[in-house]
């Protein structure tokens, strides 16, 4: 029992031993770990402080430096400053010293004026005094001259003036036609040789166009289906294109009538599809027109490109372009618009180029300088203007719109260019054949050239020849003088200008003639 007990003792003084063992060394190990982690502890802080210590100076070394920089800057700027107000200070002394100088001078030329004055006032002086002798001794002649010729001081200054006036007049006809001929002469050669040789390299032919378009069929079954049902079918493509179609007794042929060669073209088109296509109905007939439309729009694009792409012509703004191709449908007298403006600007280049001008500039108005006549807001101006108004609203430069509106001088020119447009468009519409003429206007136009000439003085006859460009004025030769018709000649001449639209130029030649008739008996 002793020994049971004594062994459960020592069981329990040994568990009691290993567990103070196991505390004992716990504690041990505790203090141990708590002495290394705070030596670690001490090591991370000399660490930090060491680090810190450098961040420290290296911070108050860059400070250092942008002060010294910041300090280097400053002194710079206050030395600019005071080299500034140096020279201020020096051109505001320089500016001193000249209004010193002009104030002594304007003192000394104050002083030479109130002499000068005084010297003035003195000689008018004497003037007016030497003045009412004058006007004395020039009364008591005047009446001697008056009581010797019998004619007062007024009536002979009258005829006097009248005398001096005739004779200025003729001489001054007389050197107006020396200096014409003078510049005529000097001129001429050179003027003929440019307008010349420009019409020659810019040849073309004409063809004048109708206001009819005809539109040929193969028998009058085809045209019985166009007219339709009571004629509704021509009637639908009457009022959606709006030309007139006429359809008479000719068996293979139907007119298409109207003022604009757009509107034929689209109803001639729509005809073709719908002739080919064999349906011919009021719908389909509307959907073709609708179609054929938007052709033509897309048509007249091609062309003004085609067309600005051969001039070599380029940077037009697509409204620009759309009514260049307009004007492949569109007459002036007759004359294709697009053919005219082509040749107008061809010329206008080689005759900017025979006397030196912008060429490019030249033949970009020569082809703009008639889109006013294909403007589709029909405002009521002059179709120059109007096209001079659209130049500057697609933002083309000044002097081409300027060429566009002056080219029949409702604006005044205001560069080379301009009067290159206005004669060049004379050349392309004034050549015999390219423009057909109303014959009322015609005959009109040589009615009225002829009483222009029969309202001067001392005119017997008048003769408009050559289709209106000549005119012949005969006078008499007991009421003209020579210089008397230079004078007629020339006055008719500026009022043609001024009053008449014609193409081209009109020769004005006054005839007088002295005609001595005996009879031998």
């Amino acid at each position: 029992m002793l020994l049971l007990i004594s062994n459960t003792t020592w069981i329990i003084i040994a568990a009691a031993a290993l567990v103070v063992g196991l505390a004992v060394g716990y504690l041990i190990t505790a203090t141990l770990l708590k002495k290394a982690v705070v030596k670690e502890q001490m090591v991370l802080l000399e660490e930090a402080k060491e680090k810190a210590e450098v961040i420290k100076k290296e911070r108050i070394l860059q400070a250092k430096e942008k002060f010294l920089q910041m300090k280097d800057e400053h002194e710079k700027a206050c030395e600019d400053r005071k080299r500034e107000l140096a020279s201020a200070e020096n051109r505001i002394n320089q500016m001193k010293q000249d209004a010193n100088k002009k104030m002594e001078e304007a003192q000394r030329k104050s002083k030479e004026v109130q002499s000068t004055q005084q010297k003035l006032e003195s000689q008018i002086e004497t003037f007016n005094k030497k003045k009412a002798e004058l006007d004395r001794i020039y009364s008591e002649e005047s009446k001697k001259l008056e009581t010797i010729s019998g004619l007062s001081a007024k009536e002979a200054k009258a005829e006097l003036v009248e005398l001096i006036k005739e004779e200025a007049q003729a001489d001054a006809m007389v050197y107006v036609k020396e200096v014409t001929e003078e510049a005529k002469m000097s001129a001429a050669q050179t003027a003929k040789k440019i307008v010349l040789e420009t019409i020659q390299r810019t040849a073309s032919e004409t063809a004048i166009e109708n206001t009819v378009s005809v539109f040929n069929i193969e028998n009058d079954e085809i045209k019985g289906r166009i007219i339709g049902r009571e004629g509704r079918n021509i009637r639908t493509l009457e009022s959606l294109t709006g030309v007139e179609i006429i359809i008479d007794d000719s068996p293979d042929a139907i007119l298409i009538s109207g003022f604009d060669p757009i509107r034929r073209e689209i109803a001639r088109l729509s005809l073709q599809k719908l002739v080919v296509d064999g349906r011919i109905h009021p719908a389909r007939i509307e959907e073709v027109v609708h179609k054929v439309e938007k052709q033509v729009d897309q048509e007249l694009v091609e062309i003004g490109k085609r067309t600005s792409i051969d001039l070599g012509i380029h940077n037009l703004h697509p409204e620009l372009i759309k009514m260049i191709g307009r004007m492949k449908y569109r007459t002036s007298y007759g004359q294709n618009l697009l053919q005219h403006s082509v040749e107008t600007a061809k010329l206008c280049a080689t005759m900017a180029a025979e006397l030196g001008l912008n060429v490019k500039a030249a033949k970009r108005a020569g082809l703009l300088h008639d889109i006013g006549k294909v403007a589709e807001n029909e405002e009521e101006l002059p179709h120059a203007i109007l096209g001079m108004k659209v130049a500057e609203r697609l933002k083309e430069k000044p002097d081409i719109c300027n060429a566009i509106g002056a080219h029949h001088e409702e604006i005044e020119m205001d560069n080379m260019i301009s009067p290159i447009v206005q004669v060049c468009d004379a050349i392309s519409g004034a050549r015999p054949g390219a423009r057909r003429e109303v014959v009322e206007a015609y005959i009109q136009r040589l009615n009225k050239l002829e009483e222009m000439a029969m309202s001067y003085q001392g005119v017997v006859k008048t003769y408009a020849i050559q289709a209106g460009r000549e005119l012949r004025v005969i006078v008499g030769a007991d009421k003209v003088s020579d210089q008397d018709a230079d004078r007629i000649a020339y006055d008719l001449s500026k009022k043609i200008q001024t009053e008449m639209t014609y193409p081209g130029q009109i020769k004005i030649t006054v005839i007088r003639e002295t005609r001595a008739v005996q009879y031998a008996k």
